[in-house]
């Protein structure tokens, strides 16, 4: 039976692709899907088929000088809640509403903050959905905070420990709550569950859409909390680079090449990242691609480093020796499904902790930012290639991703849920 869902994010592609791939899932299955989300891609949606209803605040990804203040290690998801979405929260709670008017069901990332107070406002039932572990802020699998990295060393104390950092968490943003305080007042609404940390999750279904290989459900997660694997969504159909024929030639005429990308995000604010990977290349003697987005190219590139615009990472990835990234989840998830190791340099949110989970996993190596050159790319990359033990694991780890079926799971865990129709 044919019902109307509404799925809701903001952010980066990496953060729309996800919902991108369950709305094509749900609409498969007879349901009739509705985007809420920013203005900025309405054309993206509908030229997918969907319907768009526009969330305030429109917040352009590809704004550089915001990229560079939003993906900062020490004050970039600071910024994001108090600078952005909280700020804007009437404003999102009003178009949302409208979005969800006569909906059977709505589907919310986690910076869609109206979602609670909706679904707790109106009893439209609704699930939340986390991309990466971090989200979940467990005390027994406790995530690295950006700003705060040195805390993740007391990771193997426990949960007790680790339970005192999470409070620490609580108090330090307990001022940056105030507008969803606020708004629940009005509304008439008790105060609830702090918006950041538990009280962002579905009493409904909390959606995890990453794989196991990355994070296990904890005992401090939420009963109706569904690990679904990674629910992934590349663009083919609608961009193949402006560069496709001549990369696949490149591809095909030489051993596998080191892949450079910086993302959906991070690639508008890459500093001298590809000026240092095109010479760690050059010493390694090794070929490479670089992802390099709308950024002017390195100088003097030798034949062996192709350089474009964008390439679907499902047709490059599988072809690389290492990939080399920002440590994004969409990129994560995609160099984990390709089964190739991995270098990350992550920047802020949760690409520190999905770095050092890929660590702990045995596929990836990292380097911190601002340590980021080509003579340390040349040392990490020499270690990830010369040992064995990186591609044997992220072989093994690629053949457990690609036998996962997030979209599947993932829609079958929202019909569960539905509510009935009543005659």
């Amino acid at each position: 039976m044919t019902r109307r869902i509404v799925l809701s994010t903001f952010g980066s592609l990496g953060d729309l692709h996800p919902f991108i791939a369950v709305g094509l899932g749900l609409r498969e299955r007879g349901h009739e899907v509705v985007f809420a989300t920013s203005d900025y891609y309405r054309e993206k949606i509908e030229g997918l088929g969907f319907e768009l209803r526009a969330l305030r605040p429109n917040v352009s990804p590809d704004d550089r000088e915001l990229v560079a203040l939003l993906m900062d290690i020490k004050k970039g998801s600071e910024r994001v809640l108090r600078d952005i979405m909280f700020p804007h929260l009437r404003d999102t709670y009003a178009d949302l509403r409208a979005a969800a008017e006569g909906a059977d069901f709505l589907l919310a990332g986690e910076l869609v903050y109206a979602a609670p107070i909706l679904g707790e406002k109106t009893g439209l039932p609704w699930a939340s959905v986390t991309l990466s572990p971090l989200s979940f802020l467990s005390a027994w699998d406790p995530p690295v905070l950006p700003p705060h990295p040195g805390l993740a060393k007391l990771r193997p104390l426990g949960p007790r420990v680790n339970r005192a950092v999470m409070g620490f968490g609580r108090l330090a943003t307990r001022s940056w709550i105030k507008p969803v305080q606020e708004l629940r007042r009005e509304l008439g609404l008790p105060p609830g569950e702090h918006p950041i940390f538990e009280g962002k999750l579905s009493p409904h279904l909390a959606l995890a859409l990453f794989s196991r290989v990355i994070g296990e459900a904890q005992p401090d997660w939420p009963s109706n909390a569904v690990i679904t694997g990674f629910a992934s969504y590349d663009a083919k159909r609608e961009n193949l680079g402006t560069a496709a024929p001549e990369m696949e030639r490149f591809l095909d005429e030489g051993e596998p090449p080191i892949v450079f990308t910086l993302g959906s995000a991070a690639v508008l604010d890459p500093g001298e990242f590809y000026s240092e990977s095109a010479a760690a290349a050059r010493e390694l003697g090794r070929r490479a691609v670089l992802l390099m987005g709308w950024n002017p190219l390195p100088p003097d590139l030798p034949k062996e480093i192709f350089a474009t615009d964008y390439a679907p990472y499902s047709d490059v990835f599988p072809r690389a020796a290492a990939i080399v990234h920002q440590g994004g989840i969409g990129t994560t998830a995609q160099g984990l499904r390709a089964g190739r190791p991995t270098l990350v340099m992550p920047y802020s949110h949760d690409q520190p902790d999905n770095a050092a989970r890929l660590e702990r996993l045995g596929t990836s190596r990292t380097i911190p930012r601002n340590r980021y050159t080509a003579a340390r790319a040349v040392k990490e990359l020499r270690e990830l290639l010369g040992n064995p033990k990186y591609a044997q694991k992220a072989e093994e780890v690629g053949r457990i991703v690609r036998a996962e079926d997030g979209v599947t799971v993932a829609c079958e865990a929202i019909e569960a849920r539905l509510m009935p129709v009543t005659e």
